[in-house]
């Protein structure tokens, strides 16, 4: 199975309204490695991780995840997001879905896009929680 990759057109008003980024989620390898960074970080932060948390959805998720992280010094945290945003490439034209290519300073023009995409990321990498048949005991 090929990994997941979702387009993303910002729709928020501002100067990056309009603009369409591609989304792939990480090798296997990569987001184990990633999500083992981010577990210890936030454990070693002090977060306590919620018992309930695969059955918050994925935006739950993704808000926990992102919540936890904000509590981990930034010097830990800023790389772990910056590796999501490796996961984002641009679309300069939307009407040619076929042309992207990697994700440069100039691309993204407001904060709030750059949080954005790494919700999605992230959200994308984790929706295994919701989607992944529940263990069951005997």
């Amino acid at each position: 199975m090929a990994r997941k990759i979702l387009t993303l057109k910002i729709e928020a008003a501002g100067r990056d309204h309009g603009k369409a980024f591609v989304l792939t989620e990480l090798p296997a390898r990569a987001a184990h490695s990633w999500a083992t960074r981010a577990l210890f970080a936030v454990m070693n932060a002090g977060f306590e991780i919620p018992d309930d948390l695969a059955s918050a959805g994925m935006a739950g998720i993704a808000a926990v995840g992102l919540q936890a992280l904000g509590r981990i010094p930034s010097a830990v945290a800023e790389p772990l997001l910056n590796e999501l945003l490796s996961c984002v490439a641009y679309m300069p034209s939307p009407n040619n879905p076929a042309i992207t290519r990697a994700l440069i300073d100039d691309d993204a023009e407001e904060v709030a896009t750059l949080f954005r995409l790494q919700k999605e990321v992230l959200a994308l990498h984790v929706d295994f929680f919701t989607t992944a048949p529940r263990p069951t005991s005997a």
